[in-house]
């Protein structure tokens, strides 16, 4: 079955015979037994992924758990016609490719993706922590959110911005998924934490990791970017600070040093106008941000920039609720702040927002709103 194929491999002509021998057979128990051999020995690997490759290179990968299952279904058929059924499915998807315009998911094996998320709720027990994705930063977001945005609107070698880069999570994210990567740091301390970070991360087939010191409401820098990384993003991925909660920096150009709301958005609304063109027409912007209290009264500012965005030719896709169950800060005071929450009478904060935007094209004349 492996031949001289590497260890987690399957000669994929013999696959493929085994298949073409159990649709042509009018026999149940045939289909069931040679399923049950394949079953088998795929079941006595020690491996996660299964490579289908034949002699010239070409391959199609999938979780062992995802073919086991799909030979089960196969085994257990009650009826010749449901076993031909998913005999004929299971050919498809290691035959034939079929990925969208801006993913490499294949939906001829969609069942196989079942780490991606699909729904609105998203609830993660712990943050990945794997390499060297660390807590140490404040206000950095859990990886998973860049893991899953950048296996589901971008393909291999195509470009990922980051204007809030901070400890380096997405650019992470982007060397291990073999995306390109582009980031913009305000603090030049901060740009060097990243920078150690990214380099730590073992590099994807060649791709990049640039990072650019400055302010992303610049036009030089973008200007940059274009100039010595690429012309063109396929994905935009932002995480600003949540205005004043954590104050990063004294710098002036700093959103967390904004001095009401309503500066924090034309802030943040200058960056978003300013990385407009860099990205691809059709392509996704990602927002994530979370609201917070002022003398009692909660400011809806995630709502706020999703407004901000939606002024700028962005079209709303989805809105994602996130969990968090503590933050650095509230990570030894859950119990005063359970108590604050009973004498004040409001919620104690366990989630953000992601916002997902599409580029439409459309220009917006009056960007400027009243809140």
């Amino acid at each position: 079955m492996k031949g001289d194929l590497k260890e987690n491999s399957m000669d994929k002509a013999y696959m493929i015979g085994e298949i073409a021998q159990m649709q042509s057979s009018s026999d149940l128990n045939f289909i069931a037994d040679k399923s049950s051999k394949l079953i088998e020995e795929l079941s006595s690997w020690n491996v996660e992924e299964v490579t289908l490759e034949d002699r010239t290179g070409n391959s199609v990968t999938l979780t062992r758990k995802s073919l086991i299952s799909q030979l089960s279904q196969i085994r257990d058929s009650m009826t010749l016609e449901r076993s031909k059924y998913y005999l004929k499915r299971l050919e498809k998807g290691i035959t034939k490719i079929k990925t969208g315009a801006i993913n490499d998911i294949n939906i001829n094996l969609w069942q196989d993706y079942d780490d991606i998320i699909t729904d609105s709720l998203w609830i993660f027990n712990r943050r990945d922590n794997s390499g060297n994705h660390n807590a140490e930063y404040w206000g950095n977001f859990i990886p998973q959110i860049p893991n899953q945005f950048i296996r589901r609107y971008t393909k291999k070698d195509e470009w990922v911005l980051d204007p809030f880069m901070g400890s380096g999570t997405t650019l992470m994210e982007c060397r291990r998924l073999g995306r390109n990567g582009v980031g913009i740091e305000l603090s030049p301390h901060v740009a060097d934490i990243s920078r150690m970070n990214i380099e730590g991360e073992l590099q994807s087939r060649g791709t990049r990791s640039d990072i650019y010191v400055g302010d992303s409401g610049n036009e030089d820098i973008i200007s940059e970017i274009r100039k010595k990384s690429t012309d063109h993003v396929q994905l935009i991925i932002m995480h600003p600070p949540y205005w004043d909660i954590i104050k990063f920096s004294e710098n002036s150009n700093d959103l967390s040093c904004a001095g009401s709301v309503e500066n924090f958005l034309d802030m943040f609304g200058n960056i978003v106008d300013k990385t407009y063109d860099i990205l691809d027409k059709g392509r996704y912007l990602v927002l994530v941000i979370g609201d917070k209290y002022s003398r009692g009264i909660w400011i809806p500012l995630g709502f706020y920039a999703m407004n901000e965005v939606m002024k700028r030719g962005y079209e709303l896709k989805s809105i994602v609720v996130k969990n968090f169950n503590s933050t650095k800060g509230k990570r030894v005071q859950e119990d005063l702040w359970r108590y604050r929450a009973l004498v004040g009478g409001f919620y104690v904060f366990k989630h953000e927002y992601i916002f997902l935007f599409r580029k439409s094209g459309r220009t917006v004349k009056n960007k400027k709103q009243s809140i």
